[in-house]
Formats: structure tokens, sequence, C-alpha cells
């Protein structure tokens, strides 16, 4: 199948792959920077993007919006001209503010998930930055078009659609993604593309639709095209490349991991998510971890209640404290069995 160069609006990618936003410090300037000189749109994520930095533990939101712009101007110089995406959770809080430090920083686009970004397009004003909703279902691609159409008088410039088989946050039941096999997302996925377009139709626009959630390698990306995707998101496959931004503990598990080891798990901030089975998650069904410092990162976290703070074990794994961490994965991490240089992912891609 011949590959297409991703077009939004003005952006042209010239390998149709987003390399998916990974947090906390999985994807930042390195990895992001590495698949947008590539020709690709490399993705830093925002969560708790300062956590690397000494001024973080007295003042993390500061600390992040500082961190924001930093990491931004380094992936712009490793990318050389290439398409520079930031990944903003709707759940953060003061999501506003790291909407606006985004787009103060001049980055090329905003993907936003972990709930519905209704109000993305009032933040960003007149920007130019391109927006990219993230959604799971027909109803949420219709609910956030319908919304922006009449509140804002605009539409995405991209739309992803992330899937069950997805690493981090999910936009699933519990039950649903126990009863995964089940699903026919395939149809899912061409019904979201078709009203997608129903509603590009009307401003007369492109709106390119991409396809996420166990895209691993070209042969994952040619079934979601030929289902009518104008291109993909790829997460995990990047976690085991030179360029990842993770610590090689990091890489190593999902290296060491098997397919067994990949679980649902329900994250303290009320979403299920998928994760390796390591030391800490099971301290987690053992019971609850005391923790210090709220750092102020979802806003549906209760401190006080929660069995964990994600922000601590999140950070942890991206140290290289394995045992103490939580290692969000995408459902495919058992394939990654050697280190990769991104070149070699896109050039794969790319034929």
């Amino acid at each position: 199948m011949e590959k297409k160069a991703l077009r939004i609006g003005d952006l042209v990618a010239r390998i149709p792959v987003i390399q998916g936003g990974m947090g906390v410090g999985i994807s930042l300037s390195e990895l992001a920077g590495a698949v947008a000189a590539q020709g690709g749109i490399g993705t830093i994520s925002a969560a708790q993007i300062g956590f690397r930095n000494p001024e973080f533990a007295k003042n993390p939101i500061e600390t992040n919006l500082k961190v924001i712009k930093e990491e931004i101007e380094k992936a712009r110089e490793i990318a050389k001209g290439g398409i520079i995406a930031i990944n903003i959770m709707v759940a953060t809080q003061f999501y506003d503010r790291y909407v606006k430090a985004a787009i103060d920083a001049g980055v090329d686009m905003i993907v936003s998930g972990a709930g519905l970004p209704m109000t993305l397009p009032k933040i960003a004003e007149n920007a130019k930055t391109k927006l990219a909703p993230i959604v799971s279902s027909v109803k949420s691609a219709d609910v956030i078009c319908k919304y922006w159409l009449k509140k804002f008088s605009r539409l995405p410039d991209l739309v992803v659609i992330e899937g069950p088989k997805a690493g981090g946050h999910l936009g699933f039941s519990r039950e649903q993604l126990d009863h995964i096999d089940e699903m026919d997302y395939d149809k899912e996925i061409v019904d979201i593309i078709a009203k997608v377009k129903e509603y590009a139709k009307i401003q007369e626009k492109e709106i390119p639709v991409v396809v996420a959630g166990g895209i691993y390698d070209r042969e994952d990306m040619e079934h979601v095209m030929a289902l009518g995707a104008d291109g993909v998101q790829v997460a995990t496959r990047f976690v085991t490349t030179y360029e990842c931004d993770a610590d090689e503990a990091y890489k190593k598990a999902y290296l060491d991991a098997k397919k067994e080891d990949i679980i649902i798990v329900q994250s303290p901030v009320g979403m299920p998510g998928r994760a390796i089975l390591n030391p800490f998650m099971k301290k987690v069904k053992e019971g609850k971890i005391p923790h210090g410092r709220c750092y102020n990162c979802i806003s549906t976290c209760k401190p006080l209640e929660t069995p964990y703070c994600i922000t601590e074990a999140l950070s942890n794994a991206a140290e290289g404290n394995i045992d103490n961490g939580l290692l969000f994965c995408g459902a495919n991490a058992y394939r990654s069995t050697k280190m990769e240089y991104v070149k070699d992912i896109m050039q794969e891609f790319s034929e």
C-alpha cells in the first residue's frame, strides 16, 4: 500500500506516523525530536514534564510550565524543521495554563485526551497551533465535533482514534477491556471516520484521522489504513529505542515483559489503564502505599484516598526505580525484543 503524507492543514508529515505522547518523562525532546527529524510527528508528553527539575518538588505547576517551553525548544533543535506536538491530558489540573504555555512556546499541534477537550478551542483562541482530540467511540467524536462547531465555529484539525489496546489511561470501561476479544473495534474505527467526514463536509475542509492503540508494525498500519485511516499513532514501539527519554531500566522492563505480564490496572485517578505487572503493582494489590505531598497532577485524584501517588509511581519508573514504579504500556509491549533506532522504525513505516 502506498504511504501518503499526512496533511494537517499547512503541516505535512512525509511519513503518516505520529509518535504517541508518553508520560511521565518517557517521550520528551529527545524522542519527539528524533521522530520529527525522520519525517513523522514527534510528541512530547506534558504530564509532570518538569519532574527532573530541582524546583519541581517546591513548585510543580510553575516548573512544568517553564519546562514545557524548554522541551519544545530542545525538540525543535533536534527535529530540523520537523513537526512537534504535545500531549496534554484534559484531566490535568490547570489544563488551560498548560495549553497556553505550549501555544506560547510555538508547538505545532496539541493532542488531548483522558477526557473530552470540550473547551480546547476557547483556550487556544486564534492560535495557529493545530488541535487534535483523542476519541474512542463514535459518540465521543460526535459530541466534540458538534460542540466545537456550535460554540466555536471550528472543527478539529486532526482526530486520533485510540483503541482498547493502547497503553496508559484508556477510554473504555474495565468490563470492555476484560472482554477485548469480543469487541469489533474495526467497525467502530470505520464509523468514527465516517462521522468525522460528515462534519468535515460542513466546513468544506479535510480532517485527517489517525488510529492509535496496538499499532506496532507496518502490518498493523496497513490494516487500519485499509479501513480508511490517514495515518497511525505509535507509542509502545518507540520505548525501546536508543532515543527514548526513559531510563535504560525502563526500556529493559519492556524487553523482558511477556504477554502474560501485561495487565489492566485501576489507576488511582479513576481510570483503567494497561501496565506491566511488576513488584510495585503487586504491592498495590496488597494495600495502600504511603506517599508524600500532592503534586497537583490530575484533577480527579483525591490525595487522602488515593491508593498510591501516580506522579511518584510514574516518576520512579522513568528514573529507573522500576520496583517502585508504574510502567504503563500498550498491549503489544511483549513484542519488543531488541533495542532499535528511531530511523529504522520510521523507515519500516515508510516503505
